[in-house]
């Protein structure tokens, strides 16, 4: 079992930034060691401009980094990951949350999502674990555990949800908590 103190716990919230209703802000709340990666601006994401927020985060983390990310900040991760291999090493795992499906949203006109590309069907280079649900109008279910296959991520089936995001009102998420212990506990010494 591992002691949650021993990391840094970086919060990647999708567009918007995860409100006050969202589990994100919730788990924060709660755990006074969890910390958001502050983005300039939640709403018309670039993936150059967060990168290097998250680029900035971990590189003054202390301890080793678990990210935890929603949505587009599963995205965030992932390309992060896979551009950034020195600071990756930083990172003990990633608990990803509802991984929008950037291949179907990647060409939208207009789209406020700058830069983030496609989707990446490579390992990512730590331990991964990837929460879905079965009703989310992101990504199908199916589509989210080609992803888990692909990062060499353990996935599980969070139920019907939605998004699960503050529209879902899990509130503080128990079932995603006990989901993010078992991870954290997974995490080699």
């Amino acid at each position: 079992m591992q002691d949650l103190n021993k990391y840094s716990v970086l919060i990647a919230p999708g567009v918007g930034g995860s409100g006050a209703e969202h589990w994100q802000t919730f788990w924060e709340d709660a755990f006074p060691q969890f910390q958001r990666v502050q983005q300039a601006d939640w709403d018309k994401p670039v993936y150059s401009e967060w990168a290097a927020r998250l680029s900035d985060a971990v590189s003054k983390s202390t301890k080793p980094v678990v990210l935890v990310g929603h949505s587009l900040g599963t995205s965030l991760t992932m390309r992060w990951s896979l551009d950034n291999p020195a600071l990756a090493k930083k990172v003990a795992g990633a608990f990803l949350v509802a991984p929008t499906d950037r291949d179907r949203f990647a060409n939208v006109p207009d789209s406020p999502v700058q830069g983030f590309g496609n989707m990446l069907l490579k390992p990512l280079p730590f331990p991964t674990a990837v929460v879905a649900s079965r009703d989310d109008d992101r990504v199908s279910f199916e589509r989210a555990k080609v992803f888990a296959d692909a990062w060499g991520a353990s996935f599980t089936d969070a139920g019907s949800h939605g998004h699960l995001g503050s529209a879902a009102q899990l509130g503080l998420w128990p079932f995603g908590l006990v989901s993010f212990g078992q991870f954290i506990g997974s995490l080699p010494a």
